[in-house]
């Protein structure tokens, strides 16, 4: 496009039944994000908006989406605009990919929870789908809560008839004998995360209640060693610190009527030097077997504050420059 054509100002209508305030954000800040990722400059007029700047078809194609989440009752927030704007630039649509209309259950409180992105989305038809899924990714992507979300869900529906919940005790170690309490007391803290997603979904009180009668069970991954494990939910967390045999054993514990959802984030592998990562090796040697599937949720799915994403990408960026600093 000519600079001529780039000064031409473009008109866009906006419809009487949305609400401009949801759409250009509390200060325009929803405005302003398009404008920073387009470039197009955005004039606001009584009857609707004027566009000037190169990338206008992108700018009116995302305020267009934008106005269609609106329509279909959903709100708008930061994280979510620039999911949208992301997509956009991908050519893809939050809208057609029905994104956010899969209900996977409700919370204590009467709250849905969907998916938030296309990658959770297609992580969450893989749990369905899969008798053994790896949903493999970075930090705030979902991956952990989202397991935890369907196994309550399966729960409910009868498919399973227990939860258990893993977690490798890596940080422990010998730090185990410094820390207050009995033997569960002390691996207590490492599985927080998992205790967090099931009270924030079932309620404290609720959730209490189930792991008392042995429904829900929260456990260090070296408790599953020489069980097998039928009609289950068994949802392994941060396996990327589990060596080759624990997830060989872990793998292993699965029994009749049950499903397995791997998680883990293989850039955080907090294991001792010179031991491999169990979570690693098994993308490797599982990667063909039928009836397993391997997710890999990126930045974009990120859905906790934008600077988490932010924060990733500079990582991942800087290590690309100084991939020696990887091995230290």
């Amino acid at each position: 496009m000519t600079n001529d054509k780039a000064q031409e100002m473009r008109k866009m209508q906006i419809e009487e039944d949305v609400d401009r305030i949801e759409l250009f954000g509390i200060m325009d800040s929803h405005l302003n994000l398009i404008e920073e990722h387009t470039g197009v400059e955005i004039f606001q007029r009584d009857d609707g908006l004027l566009l000037r700047g190169e990338k206008q078809d992108l700018a009116e194609g995302i305020l267009q989406e934008l106005m269609e989440v609106l329509r279909i009752g959903e709100k708008l927030d930061t994280q979510k605009v620039n999911y949208i704007i992301s997509l956009k630039e991908q050519g893809l649509s939050y809208k057609e990919n029905n994104v956010s209309r899969d209900i996977i259950c409700f919370t204590c409180k009467g709250k849905p929870l969907k998916p938030k992105t296309i990658g959770q989305k297609a992580y969450v038809n893989a749990i369905r789908k899969k008798d053994i899924v790896f949903g493999i990714g970075p930090a705030g992507t979902g991956k952990t809560y989202i397991a935890v979300a369907m196994a309550i869900n399966a729960f409910k529906n009868k498919e399973v008839q227990k939860i258990i919940l893993a977690r490798p005790a890596v940080e422990a170690g010998e730090r185990l004998g410094f820390l207050p309490g009995d033997l569960q007391e002390k691996v207590d803290p490492y599985l927080r995360p998992l205790y967090d997603a099931l009270y924030d979904i079932l309620g404290r009180d609720n959730a209490l209640r189930l792991r008392e009668k042995e429904v829900i069970e929260v456990v260090p991954l070296a408790y599953m060693r020489g069980r097998t494990l039928d009609n289950s939910f068994i949802i392994l967390d941060e396996a990327q610190n589990t060596t080759r045999e624990q997830m060989k054993m872990f793998l292993t514990r699965m029994g009749f009527g049950s499903k397995v959802v791997i998680t883990g984030d293989v850039t955080q592998v907090d294991l001792p030097r010179g031991k491999k990562s169990g979570l690693i090796e098994a993308e490797r040697v599982l990667k063909h077997v039928k009836d397993i599937d391997f997710c890999y949720l990126k930045d974009v799915d990120v859905v906790r504050h934008e600077l988490v994403k932010q924060i990733i990408n500079a990582y991942d960026e800087y290590y690309r420059h100084h991939p020696q600093e990887m091995e230290e």
